[in-house]
């Protein structure tokens, strides 16, 4: 599937400040299945919504006909204010999440976040009733609670790296069977944090959940 969007710079107004944000929106005017919402990892190890694995997320949601926004948290790239060790970040997702709901009202909203991103964004998302599937990529297991996952039933794609130093896979491979709902965990072999050399893998991981949850998108 090739990906055909237009690409959008700009500001959203985020909690303490506008926000560095772009939008990817499909060519054609169809109705979106889903609108999808993509967190960077963190920003004071220089992450941002340009990180590789963001990139190639993005990229695997915008050829499956999804809208796809990225943003930075307050004090990354160009967004205001300062790095809030995860709370206020949340407002962050939450602004982000407003602005889809603006662009593409009554469409429900994927999230998905890689290492810092998917500890803030997971937790908003099992909140916040617009948001209807998770992903989580790279889950810091090793220092972050991800214990909130237990009371949150909505779909979720977890991916991660069998030598992630961040987030071990024997863990998350137990948090995982132990969480309601409907839960898929991919285990990339061999891939690191960053899923080094192995992108490709990250983003047939998205897109084969994708196409088995949603068969009906590209009859």
């Amino acid at each position: 599937m090739a990906a055909t969007h237009a690409s959008r710079n700009f500001f959203l107004d985020g909690p303490t400040g506008r926000l560095e944000a772009i939008l990817w929106r499909p060519a054609n005017s169809k109705r979106p299945l889903l609108a999808a919402l993509i967190c960077h990892p963190h920003p004071l190890f220089g992450g941002t919504m340009h990180n590789k694995v963001v990139y190639q997320a993005a990229k695997s949601l915008d050829e499956f006909g999804l809208p796809v926004l990225r943003f930075n948290f307050r004090g990354a790239g160009m967004s205001a204010g300062a790095f809030d060790g995860g709370r206020g970040e949340q407002g962050d997702v939450r602004a982000a999440l407003d602005f889809l709901a603006d662009e593409f009202p009554g469409v429900p909203v994927l999230l998905a976040g890689f290492s810092f991103g998917s500890w803030v964004g997971l937790r908003v998302g099992c909140e916040d009733v617009r948001v209807a599937e998770l992903i989580g990529i790279g889950a810091p297991l090793n220092d972050s609670n991800f214990t909130y996952l237990s009371g949150c039933s909505k779909p979720k794609l977890f991916v991660q790296g069998s030598k992630d130093k961040y987030g071990s896979l024997e863990r998350l491979e137990t948090l995982v069977v132990s969480l309601p709902g409907e839960n898929r965990l991919t285990a990339v072999k061999d891939a690191d944090h960053f899923f080094a050399g192995k992108l490709d893998q990250l983003g047939r991981a998205i897109t084969n959940w994708l196409t088995e949850r949603h068969p009906q998108a590209h009859e």
